[in-house]
């Protein structure tokens, strides 16, 4: 494929898997309001033009299966939105399974492998359409609706007028007069206001007579308030009348108005309004003739990897800015060229703050909120609860905190993994809740907020908690620790063994949980991105997973440190101090090295000695970095601190990608290229407190 067939294809998939995700944010609503009792037909009409927006653009671009299943998709949404087919659970159920099956059908097409299938989904489809009854058109005979009404109407429009008879809600005749320059506006803005007490069924030419620089509509509403409420609703424009639509036995006996006065129903008499002239009209740039409108695109979608590229093309010039500054250093103790050394300073500093904004700038354009992904967790949570048998409900709260999009795509497999098992081995069945005295649906928490230069995200249920006698005894069982060791864990060491891997208490095996994966998968996920994963439980309370990770992965400020005679950068956001060391102040506490800070014990580690350096003559001074990631803490012994430094790490290459402790490699600008600490892993090497098997 050419650069512009890539680039075309790249905008298609961009492009559908926004509507996707529009589709699956839709449909929870409409879950929602199942569970409520309500049904919001605007939103399933939504979903319908959604589809029916993909299937068209999937077929103008070769993807048939693509565009072939969203056809299916839209011939169910058809009959729902007709009423032929009622928006049950049984329904909801196979359009969820639908977006899921769009969903791997676009990952397809970029290359991922899922499986498919389409003709279980086809057949699911298949089995409710067929079950479709006849329409009943005795419900509009007994209106005063002219037969040349019904002929225009739309099936749905059809569908709508007689399913709000059935239910009983009353109808109305709204006539609405507006000048042709203004019309979609005006129009707009009069949908706005009647939206939230009636339905607009249809817009229908007005037989009224009309002026050459107005036109007259007829909208038929269809609402469950009053004529008087109504009247209170539309007050204030002397363009509308309201009219009751009324039964055909009840035309019949009603009496005309009096001429020249007003009618003896008051109830049933046109409502002239008075109009709002305080409300501006929406200001519109016009074409000469009046009518046209000009749009305005104010959003462009953009390729990450071309964000990427300008990325390392800043970091490249943070490079640059930091070998200017060391030719300043030099240039500072020449007395000679005092007037050279001024202007570069100066020019310097500009290049900095400039720097500064683009760097700003590309970083805020690659944020994105974290709703994005919390959509799909609330789909898998929905469809891990229907299999399972189980209600369970999903609380969301910081769905607006915003993350590198990088993150983001990285931590949706995590999330699952975690969402998942939360509900098909946390929370318990409904029985077991009920003898707990718990309420008898479950529930999960989902929770997001930013923490200095980190995101936390929270996902806590209200379910069974770990039992920690179980983990110790499947630990020994599999010989990950022994017995010896095992005795003497800490309830906080042995939380940590659900991440290794091969560990589950799940009392039965299904195809969510229970075969000791997926919970070293996610740690290790969320390692590499620089993140660490706390766990917190209560046996019978619940469990509480809290996930901690940079706001971006591009570009960081490090400090750069030597051990020995080799330099190491860490990066700021996991450092919270650097202080002296003091070897005296060091003590053992059940077998790891410790040190007083501000009256706490801090667990330290000798980077020297984890690293294996060869032995050189310990420094007169050292100093501990303390490094920090959610509630845990270390002390990294150091040699000496050589500055803060912008820096873009690479990843290191096949040999080396397997090599712990250390996140990649960067470029100091000074001819040095040196390693990139990661700070999660250390921390859990250290920390763990576990000897697995085979372990020096």
């Amino acid at each position: 494929m050419n650069e512009d067939g890539d680039r075309i294809r790249d905008e298609f998939l961009a492009e559908s898997q926004e509507i996707v995700e529009s589709l699956s944010r839709d449909l929870l609503l409409l879950d929602h309001g199942q569970k409520q009792g309500t049904n919001d037909p605007d939103l399933v009409n939504s979903v319908f033009r959604g589809v029916h927006t993909l299937k068209g653009i999937a077929g103008m671009f070769g993807y048939s299966e693509l565009s072939e299943a969203a056809h299916e998709l839209e011939d169910l949404l058809d009959q729902v939105r007709l009423g032929r087919i009622s928006l049950s659970q049984e329904t909801l159920d196979v359009l969820f399974e639908g977006i899921e099956v769009l969903q791997r059908l676009l990952a397809a097409t970029r290359g991922e492998q899922h499986d498919i299938d389409t003709a279980g989904l086809k057949q699911r489809i298949g089995a409710l359409v067929s079950s479709t009854g006849e329409k009943n058109d005795d419900a509009l005979a007994s209106f005063d609706l002219e037969r040349g009404v019904l002929s225009v109407l739309t099936e749905y429009e059809e569908h709508r007028l007689r399913s709000n008879v059935e239910q009983g809600v009353g109808l109305f005749r709204l006539h609405a007069r507006f000048a042709l320059t203004s019309i979609d506006g005006d129009l707009e803005d009069l949908k706005a206001r009647i939206k939230p007490f009636a339905e607009i069924i249809t817009y229908l030419p007005s037989m009224d007579g009309t002026a050459d620089d107005a036109i007259e509509l007829e909208v038929l509403l269809a609402s469950r308030r009053s004529l008087t409420e109504l009247r209170a609703e539309l007050a204030g424009n002397d363009t509308l009348r309201l009219e009751p639509v009324l039964r055909r036995e009840t035309a019949r006996t009603v009496p005309p108005p009096a001429a020249g006065g007003s009618s003896q129903h008051p109830e049933i008499e046109d409502l002239a309004i008075a109009a709002p002239a305080a409300v501006p009209a929406p200001q519109r740039e016009a074409s000469p003739d009046g009518l046209a409108l000009r749009g305005v695109a104010k959003t462009v979608r953009v390729d990450i990897e071309k964000l990427d590229h300008l990325m390392n093309v800043v970091g490249e010039l943070g490079i640059v800015k930091s070998a200017v500054a060391r030719i300043l250093e030099r240039l500072g103790g020449r007395p000679d060229l005092r007037p050279i050394f001024t202007d570069l300073y100066r020019a310097q500093r500009s290049f900095e703050r400039h720097l500064a904004s683009l760097q700003e700038g590309i970083l805020d354009v690659r944020m994105v909120p974290l709703g994005q992904t919390f959509d799909r967790l609330a789909r898998a949570v929905r469809q891990v609860a229907r299999e399972r048998q189980k209600e369970v409900r999903l609380v969301v709260t910081g769905a607006d905190t915003e993350v590198d999009k990088l993150i983001v795509e990285e931590l949706i497999d995590p999330l699952l993994h975690i969402i998942r098992n939360a509900v098909d081995h946390g929370i318990e069945p409904e029985a077991a809740r009920r003898d707990s005295g718990k309420p008898r649906g479950g529930t999960i928490a989902l929770n997001a907020y930013q923490k200095g230069n980190h995101v936390v995200i929270e996902i806590e249920d209200d379910g069974a908690g770990l039992d920690l006698e179980k983990i110790r005894a499947r630990a020994i069982e599999r010989e990950l620790v022994s017995a010896d060791a095992a005795v003497e864990m800490s309830d906080a060491d042995l939380r940590q063994i659900i991440f290794l891997p091969g560990v589950s208490t799940a009392a039965e095996v299904t195809e969510l949980s229970g075969r000791g994966v997926g919970m070293d998968v996610v740690k290790t996920n969320i390692g590499r991105l620089g993140g660490v994963i706390d766990v917190h439980s209560q046996l019978g309370i619940g469990t509480k997973f809290t996930l901690t990770l940079p706001i971006t992965l591009a570009i960081v400020s490090a400090l750069v440190l030597r051990v020995r005679e080799q330099t190491y950068a860490i990066p700021l956001n996991v450092v919270s101090e650097a202080l002296f060391f003091d070897e005296r102040s060091v003590r053992r506490v059940e077998g790891r090295e410790v040190v007083t800070l501000r009256g706490a014990s801090l667990p330290i580690a000798r980077l020297a000695d984890l690293f294996h350096l060869v032995a050189a003559p310990t420094p007169a001074r050292s100093y501990i970095v303390v490094a920090s990631l959610g509630q845990r803490r270390l002390g990294l012994v150091v040699d000496a601190l050589e500055g803060q430094q912008d820096i873009i790490t690479k990843p290191l290459g096949g040999s080396l990608r397997g090599v712990r402790g250390f996140s990649g490699a960067t470029d100091l600008g000074d001819q040095r290229v040196v390693l990139v600490l990661d700070a999660p892993t250390i921390l859990d090497e250290v920390l763990a407190g576990i000897e697995r098997k085979g372990a020096a």
